[in-house]
């Protein structure tokens, strides 16, 4: 995705496979000497450079294409979950914020048509504003159309699951609402080591009041995994992609046109001071060397309407006409 740097408006959004967009121009090509020559003038001795394009400055926002993204706090098993059902190989281990990165895997066909998932790390309480890593990757669940949110139901790290998948979905709320109202699955993971089934209860209650499906799932034995991902398949072929460019919204598409404001004059002193992409094209076809390009420049002083405005200023006989590097006195 590409956006204004100072406004954060989008530019584009390449998601498409072969998409391609011209958002920036490059300036109409000059012309050799040859170009101005006439029956009287075979040989002339000026030509016309080419035009400057355009510079902006943008912000180029990289962003995961995941169908399904996965959500929890740090170690709730999102990393043994996808390297059950993936090929891909996080790191796994028995600490907070083993995973630093966010790790993409490819389902086969074995649950039906194959997808891509997208572990998501570091949203934690505090992640829309910063906190932890959560802020960098909140942008990557963007894309996804479908969220696993992963509870521990075991009670074995001392959470509390329910309050857990209300302080994540209030980060998507507050990250986007668009974001926050994404289809989601409840995952109760741990089911294998579940010491307190009260957990379990009160999940199961959310999850009935928010009208949210719920799978119990191991990830470390396998059970109820391959349940989870036929639905998961299932759900993907209902749900649309996410376009993150409203039909409505106006796409900025810079063109030359837009930069040509043709000239101004400005008085510093003594000096008129002429300016702008006109003077800056014309003051690349002359040579000052040439009298047949000063006449060349004099006339398009009169079609470009410089010498209207220069008059209309008040500008007398011996005033001082600068253009770009050059320097030119003002005569009658």
């Amino acid at each position: 995705m590409l956006k204004m740097l100072k406004t954060g408006k989008i530019v584009t959004d390449l998601s498409k496979e072969g998409q391609t967009e011209l958002i920036l121009p490059g300036g109409q090509g000059g012309k050799g000497n040859s170009h101005f020559a006439t029956s009287t003038r075979q040989a002339p001795r000026f030509a016309r450079d080419g035009e400057k394009g355009i510079e902006k400055e943008f912000i180029l926002e990289l962003k995961l294409l995941a169908d399904v993204g996965l959500l929890g706090f740090p170690n709730v098993g999102k990393s043994t979950f996808i390297s059950k059902v993936t090929s891909a190989k996080p790191k796994i281990a028995d600490y907070h914020f083993t995973t630093l990165v966010p790790n993409l895997g490819v389902v086969k066909g074995e649950y039906g048509d194959s997808f891509v998932i997208a572990d998501i790390p570091g949203i934690i309480e505090g992640a829309s504003e910063g906190t932890g890593l959560g802020l960098q990757f909140l942008r990557h669940i963007e894309r996804t159309r479908l969220l696993l949110h992963f509870l521990d139901v075991s009670g074995v790290e001392g959470r509390n699951p329910v309050e857990d998948f209300k302080i994540i979905n209030e980060e998507l709320k507050k990250y986007s609402e668009k974001l926050a109202t994404r289809k989601q699955i409840i995952v109760a993971n741990k089911i294998d080591v579940i010491q307190d089934n009260s957990l379990l209860d009160q999940v199961k209650k959310i999850a009935k009041d928010q009208e949210i499906e719920l799978f119990k799932i191991s990830a470390v034995t396998g059970e109820g995994i391959k349940e989870l991902m036929k639905r998961v398949s299932e759900l993907l072929k209902e749900l649309p992609k996410e376009e993150l460019i409203e039909e409505s919204e106006e796409r900025v598409v810079y063109t030359l046109k837009e930069d040509k404001e043709e000239f101004k004059v400005e008085i510093i002193g003594k000096d008129y001071i002429v300016s702008g992409p006109a003077v800056e094209r014309l003051m690349g076809r002359v040579n000052i060397q040439d009298n047949e390009s000063m006449y060349y420049f004099q006339k398009q002083l009169t079609e470009l309407g410089i010498e209207a405005r220069l008059k209309e200023m008040g500008i007398k006989e011996g005033d001082s006409v600068k253009m770009l590097d050059w320097e030119f006195e003002w005569t009658e």
